[in-house]
């Protein structure tokens, strides 16, 4: 099928932005504070500048603005003051809210959930994240086309006997245009999908245990990967600089081997079609052995983060697996009552520094005793003419000695249980 190319409408190039924040009566101010900052870095790495912003205190929805209408009103003079061409809000809007917002700002409005789906167009990079980021934006655009369309002018019928009567209206064309771009992007992504399980399929047979970098967007865990793996891994001071999973090995003393995959990032308020999205992206979570949770231990909202994490991660349901906790970039800690309430908070926790290479060597250490926590003491003897085993069990055990015995290799080691049936037959 030939790709359709469509645009909801012409925009004039948007540069600037006015950034609104709420505040909720859960909310403490910082925290919408916090949620703000967050927004506007979300801009910066749209590529928009902020030239303005406000915390609105809200103690009851409202259904046509979400906020007051006088404050609606407020904002979009607040905006035109500021020279803004466009108003950027904290929170989701619903088709109908949005067309309302534009209506009595005559501004272009767009919500969060907006701004994300722009960041992960604009980083996606291969043919499934995509095909991924167009369905999302699709299925979040279908609702909103009349933005596009203020009037409907219909198709005119010839006249007398046999014309053709009502045309459809243009919104309707563009509306079973998506439609049918939608159905076409979830069957690619299915084809996409199986290329992807069969590579997969491919790591689970090679018996090689499996873990996954997670953590909040921008904390350093592409950076990580590179650290560990030795690879160069695209890094980018940004948030969602990474889309894509990235697997890499990394050889372990002394002498083990695991697979490490770099994820997307997570973030407060993540939409769940976008979770939805990118499911197959963190699938490789939910499939991986253990879990290493990367924070950065400089930001004054790591806390917050640390519960976006695990909440995500329940809802994947992988909180049943190994997982450790590493704070990240500390050589930019200055505060060290922060350091000792965090090493109080999470005692099994490792800080480090991917820049200079501090604590790398223990979290090796700690990835070495994931993987052979549940191995056990075994001797094996390798007949001569089946020497080529011998690679594996120093590929995915912890090799304690070797000695021969009549040509036949006696092997003592430590052995996983995941890897326990592989040598099952050799073992004495």
């Amino acid at each position: 099928m030939a790709e359709t190319v469509f645009k909801i409408e012409k925009k004039k190039k948007i540069e600037n932005a006015y950034l609104v924040g709420i505040e909720t009566s859960s909310d403490e101010a910082l925290i919408a504070n916090e949620h703000l900052d967050e927004l506007r870095e979300l801009v910066d790495t749209m590529g928009l500048k902020c030239i303005g912003s406000e915390i609105v205190k809200l103690r009851q929805s409202n259904a046509k603005f979400y906020i007051g209408s006088g404050k609606v009103e407020e904002i979009g003079l607040k905006a035109k003051e500021f020279n803004a061409q466009c108003i950027i809000v904290d929170f989701d809007l619903s088709p109908s809210q949005q067309r309302n917002w534009e209506a009595a700002c005559k501004l272009c409005v767009i919500d969060r959930q907006e701004v994300i789906l722009d960041i992960f167009a604009a980083r996606a990079t291969t043919r499934e994240a995509v095909i991924q980021v167009a369905l999302a934006r699709m299925e979040y655009s279908l609702p909103r086309l009349t933005r596009a369309w203020t009037h409907l002018s219909r198709q005119s019928g010839a006249g007398g006997t046999g014309g053709r009567g009502e045309g459809e209206t243009q919104l309707e064309a563009d509306r079973r245009i998506v439609q049918n771009r939608i159905a076409y992007l979830k069957t690619e992504l299915k084809e996409v999908t199986k290329r992807r399980d069969v590579q997969r399929a491919k790591r689970t047979k090679s018996s090689v245990m499996t873990g996954a970098i997670a953590g909040y967007t921008n904390v350093g865990k592409s950076s990580l990967l590179n650290a560990l793996s030795g690879a160069s891994i695209f890094v980018e001071d940004k948030l969602f600089a990474t889309l894509d999973p990235t697997t890499r090995l990394i050889n372990l003393p002394p002498s083990q081997s695991a697979l490490l995959t770099d994820t997307v990032g997570f973030i407060r308020k993540l939409p769940h079609n976008l979770v939805e999205a990118f499911k197959s992206t963190l699938e490789e979570v939910v499939l991986s052995d253990f879990i290493i949770h990367v924070m950065d231990v400089s930001s004054r909202s790591v806390d917050e983060h640390y519960k976006t994490t695990m909440l995500l991660l329940k809802e994947l349901k992988s909180l049943d697996k190994p997982i450790i906790t590493v704070f990240n970039k500390i050589d930019k800690l200055e505060n060290v009552v922060t350091k000792a309430r965090l090493r109080a908070q999470y005692p099994e926790s490792i800080f480090i520094s991917v820049r200079t290479g501090e604590g790398l060597d223990q979290l090796i250490k700690k990835v070495e005793e994931v993987l052979l926590g549940d191995s056990q003491f075994c001797q094996l003897a390798i007949p001569p003419d089946q020497y080529d085993i011998v690679s594996k069990i120093y590929k995915h055990c912890k090799v304690l000695g070797t000695l021969f015995e009549n040509d036949v290799m006696i092997i003592s080691a430590r052995i996983p249980s995941s890897h326990k049936k592989l040598f099952e037959k050799y073992i004495l």
